[in-house]
């Protein structure tokens, strides 16, 4: 197999099996309404040769948000500007997906110190401090609907494919992570009973959106957490089996939960040398063995020789990027030219600073080219 090859998932033709991961840019209005600087990200994106684009989580209620300056799709206004979004995408010959999100108590959204959020159980987040609402069975389903809603906004938006968010803390992977959930219904104690919320959204999605548009999961594959209270490698196994059988289409793997109190994030800084890249290879092998659906690897992904080499070497078929792709997001047609390319991204973890985003390192670039623009 080659990792520049044309594929499939559902019915999306990739041009490569390199995504785009989905990336909060911060730079929505407050609304989440989307502005002339995403749609410029997304053009930018669009034109760099990856096989498929995830957009930064967006929001599927007014009354949930997990950061400010996140997009949204939470009513039927959003239709014509997200479907503005993926016809710039398109043009470029390059497939979208959005990746939908509810943040429960893991917010840093101002407006929601108040601890006016939903959670499977009113479990004080080490995070933020927010303690949740333990919802009822009315409010899961209220998400269900939501999530559902959403996704049939993105299918009329031309979108070819919703990602749900169910990993790093927010509210669907809480339901997964017994520290946050303590319930003792169906929806709490075993791993079946914990994924049942994000089952239910995915059949519902299902049944609204059909057969031919694509359905993916972004899932932990440990929280890292202390014993008993995480979600482990053999639960992820386990969710990853139902999710299968539930309808989802592909399976991007993450690791940490960002509510743990531990300060573990997905992001890794100091990752120069390839065998310290695609740092959760292991048990994303482990997961794509135990599933006949594609699995994609994110995480620290920087070398091209190496990721051949994980392809042809594992079950493992696809791979996400999202740092490297801020820094360049011509990256993937670099490596067209060029596959001994190294990236400018130095995984620094610099992108985020105050009110906004951006690669640290290519405007260190930028400022050396061209002094009489900063």
């Amino acid at each position: 197999m080659k990792l520049l090859k044309v594929t499939k998932v559902r019915n999306i033709k990739l041009n490569n099996r390199i995504f785009r991961s989905a990336l909060w840019m911060n730079m929505a209005d407050k609304e989440g309404h989307i502005t002339p600087q995403l749609y410029k990200v997304y053009k930018d994106l669009s034109k760099g040769g990856a096989g498929m684009i995830i957009t930064g989580y967006s929001m599927v209620d007014p009354n949930d948000r997990a950061n400010p300056g996140m997009m949204g799709i939470y009513n039927d206004s959003f239709i014509d500007e997200h479907k503005k979004l993926v016809d710039i995408v398109h043009s470029n010959d390059t497939p979208i997906a959005i990746q939908l999100a509810y943040g429960g108590s893991q917010t840093n959204h101002p407006d929601f110190e108040d601890a006016s959020l939903w959670g499977p159980s009113a479990i004080k987040n080490r995070a933020t401090g927010i303690t949740p609402k333990e919802m009822t069975n009315d409010n899961i389903r209220h998400v269900v609907k939501m999530f559902t809603n959403a996704s049939v906004r993105a299918q009329k938006a031309g979108y070819d494919a919703v990602e749900l968010h169910a990993a790093h803390g927010y509210l669907l992977s809480q339901f997964l992570t017994p520290y946050c959930n303590r319930r003792e219904d169906e929806y709490g104690g075993n791993i079946e009973n914990r994924s049942r919320i994000i089952v239910e959204v995915i059949t519902s999605i299902r049944k609204a959106v059909g057969s031919a548009f694509a359905i993916m999961i972004k899932m932990n594959h440990d929280d890292f957490m202390d014993e008993g209270e995480g979600l482990t490698l053999a639960d992820a196994i386990e969710v990853a089996k139902i999710f299968e059988n539930a309808g989802a289409d592909l399976l991007e793997i993450s690791g940490a939960n960002e509510s743990s109190g531990k300060g573990i994030s997905p992001a890794r800084t100091k990752i120069h040398k390839p065998e310290l890249q695609s740092y959760f290879l292991e048990p994303t092998q482990q997961i794509a063995s135990a599933v006949s659906i594609p699995v994609m690897l994110m995480g620290g992904n920087r070398n091209f020789a190496r990721l051949q080499d994980i392809l042809n070497q594992t079950d493992i078929k696809y791979f996400s990027m999202a740092r490297p792709l801020l820094s360049e997001p011509d990256l993937v047609n670099k490596w067209k030219k060029n596959p001994e390319y190294k990236p400018l991204c130095v995984s620094c973890n610099g992108c985020y600073r105050e009110g906004e985003v951006g690669c640290v390192v290519q405007e260190k670039l930028m400022a050396k080219k061209h002094p009489s623009r900063v």
